[in-house]
């Protein structure tokens, strides 16, 4: 089998229960974003992360293909035995948010995206999982979305937020705080 089938190519796409519906559909577009939202996790993981964090990028990525499966078909249409996410998985997530922040302390204000490279990572593939949960949300305005998919995928943004303060923890970053004053940057007469 080929890994172009030309089906695809009228703006149409089949949904994991044999019906079509059009690649720009609130569907299509929730389960795209979550496969975005996967793909930099993948992107955050090959910086070289440590155990917990690896540990947690590795279940959040295993657990967003189980989302995109859920919201690959209509909800009337799961059979038993599909792969889910679970009230445990959410609250696996929160373990994780949890352990997190004792080791680096709770934010003190808004925190600026950056630091080390793992947490620079993180920082953007939270601002996309963020994204992709707005698509879910718009989803289930039109039609119900599993609560456990809603919930884990806010989860994980906060999950994906602690663990970057984290990684910047351990290199020895300190946060920097969002500060409205900041300085303007010099105007180079000073080289």
């Amino acid at each position: 089998m080929s890994i172009y089938t030309r089906r695809g190519d009228r703006g149409e796409t089949s949904l994991a229960d044999g019906s079509r519906c059009r690649k720009d559909s609130a569907r299509v577009e929730a389960y795209g974003a979550l496969d975005e939202a996967n793909s930099a996790i993948g992107l955050a993981r090959s910086a070289g992360a440590d155990a917990p964090v690896e540990d947690v990028l590795r279940f959040a990525q295993q657990r967003l293909f189980n989302c995109t499966a859920m919201l690959a078909r209509p909800a009337d249409s799961v059979p038993a035995g599909s792969p889910s996410v679970t009230a445990e998985d959410v609250a696996a997530l929160e373990t994780s948010i949890d352990r997190f922040e004792a080791l680096s302390g709770p934010p003190a204000g808004f925190v600026v995206e950056g630091g080390c490279e793992v947490a620079a990572r993180l920082h953007v593939a939270r601002a996309i999982v963020r994204r992709a949960e707005r698509r879910v949300v718009t989803l289930d305005t039109l039609e119900p979305v599993d609560e456990n998919v809603m919930a884990f995928v806010n989860r994980l943004s906060d999950a994906l937020f602690a663990a970057a303060r984290y990684s910047n923890t351990v290199a020895g970053h300190l946060d920097e705080a969002w500060n409205a004053q900041a300085p303007r940057p010099c105007d180079g007469s000073s080289r």
